[in-house]
């Protein structure tokens, strides 16, 4: 997948340091991006909280979240790189090492002739996302797997997205739309396991979704409320209304979180006020139908 292939020694280096893995205990080199350069020209952030990189003339597109997840070419076994050190083998080991062929073949359907020996390419580095998805599974709640992988669902969402646009034909297009329903799913879960006492959320060290900047639970409560709005289901209208309305008001939470913050996170509450319109919008009109919804009861303004 030559287009794909955006991984470069101009882009990225091995650390001195290599990393042992907790399932299988062997050693591999840990790649980065380098920042510097040029490399780096941030551009607009999106609605999903994605910062866009435009490509430079020296370096071409660059794809930091490639290199956020680290998987062990023995195993096949993969985290976010914190967690190498986090996650112990009486963990993960035995459970992880059993599953190793059938998570191999899982991401090879997907990604075909991925390799994790190479210097890292799209391919690659969705591969490597989709790995840890499945790795996380194996976890236990105490490592806060289901928001983890709410986390790396969008993330791949977003890669195997990038990987239409260079290869288009390939229905990484629909690929795209599984692991956006998919993180619509676990991003839900999480503030579900969160909110019961379940599962907590204080091992994610990062929530992102993106790698510039950490938007934390208040990031969590917005994508929840923008992922069912976008790409909940449609089939059933009142259920949809319904699950609408109730997070409607986590938005609104939002907003009141954003106003006694010292540290305002204004692209965020800008996001955040244009869902809240249109799931105002979309529950108006539910109400010409005969579903009714109190549309007052929890306006920030």
């Amino acid at each position: 997948m030559n287009a794909a292939e955006s991984g470069s020694s101009n882009v990225s280096y091995y650390a001195k340091k290599q990393v042992t893995c907790p399932v299988c205990g062997q050693l591999f080199k840990r790649e980065e991006m380098l920042s510097g350069g040029g490399r780096m020209i941030a551009g607009n952030l999106t609605d999903e909280l994605r910062r866009i990189y435009e490509p430079s003339v020296k370096h071409g597109p660059v794809y930091p979240l490639m290199y956020t997840v680290g998987a062990c070419p023995s195993c096949h076994a993969a985290f976010f790189w914190r967690d190498f050190g986090e996650i112990t083998e009486a963990e993960a080991g035995e459970k992880l090492n059993a599953n190793s062929q059938d998570r191999q073949e899982s991401v090879m359907n997907l990604f075909p002739y991925y390799d994790l020996t190479r210097t890292r390419t799209l391919l690659d580095g969705a591969a490597a996302h989709y790995l840890a998805l499945l790795s996380y599974e194996n976890l236990s709640p105490a490592h806060s797997s289901t928001a983890k992988q709410a986390i790396l669902a969008l993330r791949l969402a977003w890669l195997t997205g990038d990987i239409h646009k260079l290869c288009p034909g390939r229905h990484y297009d629909y690929v795209q739309q599984v692991f956006y329903r998919k993180a619509n799913y676990l991003y839900n879960q999480a503030l579900e396991y969160e909110n019961s006492g379940e599962e907590s959320m204080e091992n994610v060290a990062h929530f992102g979704p993106d790698i510039d900047k950490n938007y934390g639970y208040t990031g969590v409560l917005y994508l929840s409320g923008l992922l069912e709005y976008k790409y909940g289901q449609r089939t059933d209208l009142g259920a949809r209304l319904h699950k609408l309305d109730a997070l409607k008001r986590n938005i609104a939470k939002v907003f009141g979180l954003g106003r006694t913050s010292k540290n305002k996170p204004l692209p965020l509450l800008e996001h955040a006020r244009e869902l809240y319109n249109n799931m105002r919008d979309e529950l108006a009109e539910g109400n010409k139908l005969d579903f009714n919804f109190n549309l007052d009861d929890d306006d920030p303004d």
